[in-house]
């Protein structure tokens, strides 16, 4: 990972001063660095071991980072990783066309590895994730949204990265088809219950350590699991209550809204799906034979629905 810190500081290198100011500031926040350690994870295990990558691994995150700073925008958000968000420090302007710049960089380092299959699987990542992003802005503010259309944009918009970092690391490494389908299964489940945990958080976490504050999706009108299973199965006064907030996009009324989602147990709902989700996960890494690289794998996904932020 420390070389693939390397690699992203010395790849978002630019003669723009603008630019190096937010990709440092961007960098600099740290994150899990979750991505990139699949597209590690994924070539490690199939026996690959080259600087190629390295590079594979900085360019996943470099595409993460460009969403994060489109998202921030979208959802005007002032706070991520427990500092300001760039577009609060910097501006709307230059978190998007920096997010920009983070894209197009990527697809540079994308072509180093002269692998048209590698280009084609992020050029189809991309843009599902782009479609994601629409769906999840259609969907602001609609209290009847189901768990099948909530489920459809967290595949798109998160999952789909997991699976496509997973995914080049066994092209780069040149493994079998069953392989590369088995890690890039493992990364889409992974990416599910991932981001299902990170919704769970929202209403279950601390502000300090998620970093940043606690209803967050409720104020932006997002109908994430647990306020869909809350309208579906809670009492019609708590049913009632989310869907008002959704509709208005408002936390205003937030801790009656928790109260509601605690009464029907939906965070206990939503936890077990992101379980399911991991398991799913474990199961898909089936193929692969027995390391120290594959239990490796299997600890990141039981992490996923364990941690804290």
């Amino acid at each position: 990972m420390l070389a693939v810190d390397r690699v992203i500081r010395t790849r978002l290198h630019s003669d723009v001063v603008l630019i190096r100011q937010v990709s440092e500031y961007i960098i600099s926040a740290g994150g899990k660095r979750l991505r990139p350690a699949l597209t590690l994870l994924a070539g490690q295990a199939c026996g690959y071991r080259g600087e190629l990558l390295h590079e594979l691994a900085a360019m996943v995150e470099c595409i993460h980072t460009a969403t994060l700073l489109h998202d921030d925008v979208v959802d005007e958000s002032a706070l991520r990783r427990g500092r300001e968000t760039a577009n609060a420090l910097f501006g709307n302007a230059a978190s998007v066309l920096v997010g920009d710049f983070l894209y197009t960089r990527a697809f540079q380092m994308m072509v180093t590895t002269h692998n048209m299959r590698i280009l084609e699987v992020m050029a189809e990542a991309t843009n599902i994730i782009a479609e994601g992003e629409v769906l999840q802005l259609l969907n602001i503010g609609n209290a009847d949204v189901d768990e099948t259309a909530y489920l459809q944009v967290i595949e798109y918009k998160t999952a789909k990265l997991f699976e496509a970092a997973c995914r080049v690391g066994a092209l780069i490494a040149g493994a079998a088809a069953p392989v590369e389908t088995a890690l890039a299964d493992y990364g889409r489940h992974l990416g599910c219950a991932f981001q299902i945990i990170d919704d769970v958080l929202d209403y279950s976490g601390d502000a300090d350590t998620i970093g940043k504050s606690l209803g967050d999706d409720l104020a932006e009108g997002k109908p994430t699991l647990p306020l869909i299973y809350a309208m579906q199965h809670g009492t019609p006064e708590g049913a009632a209550c989310v869907r008002d907030a959704i509709t208005h996009a408002s936390r205003d009324h937030f801790h009656d809204v928790l109260a509601a989602v605690r009464a029907c147990n939906a965070l206990d709902y939503a936890r077990d799906a992101a379980v399911k989700a991991s398991q799913r996960a474990i199961a898909a890494l089936a193929p692969l034979p027995a390391s120290e690289i594959k239990q490796a794998m299997v600890e990141l996904a039981v992490f996923s629905v364990d941690r804290q932020a």
